[in-house]
């Protein structure tokens, strides 16, 4: 499940296409976070298009489109600041917007495989400040 927001925010603000070396593009590493999770227009944005509720963004359509990749393949095509990235949006999502948390987590993970796989770091979230 920390793969599914790192993608779901900071990859789908941070991946679009594989490179041809193996990690998704840098193209939006700097992209601020914080803006975007402070928003709940912004955030509200990002999660309708990954829900098929709303209209999705050239960024937010590439998230969705490599989200299931980057789950499947626990990130491993991730750079550091994504991954770093994910850490913060799955904190943020878990402790402040947790009904967002549960429609994502119901949509790509229905039968609890990434939950089940990342479910000590998941409950470590739940204790640390977004």
């Amino acid at each position: 499940m920390r793969v599914l927001m790192l993608v779901a925010l900071s990859c789908a603000v941070g991946a679009a296409w594989a490179k041809p070396a193996s990690t998704y593009t840098d193209k939006f590493d700097n992209v601020n976070l914080d803006e975007i999770l402070e928003s709940n227009r912004l955030l509200k944005g990002y999660v309708d298009c990954l829900l098929d509720k709303g209209r999705c963004t050239p960024d937010a359509k590439t998230l969705k489109e490599t989200l299931p990749d980057a789950l499947e393949n626990d990130c491993s095509k991730c750079t550091e600041k994504q991954k770093s990235g994910s850490d913060k949006v799955i904190r943020h999502l878990i402790n402040k917007r947790p009904e967002l948390w549960k429609e994502l987590a119901v949509r790509y993970d229905p039968n609890n495989i990434y939950q089940d796989k990342f479910k000590d770091k998941i409950e470590a979230v739940k204790t640390v400040k977004a």
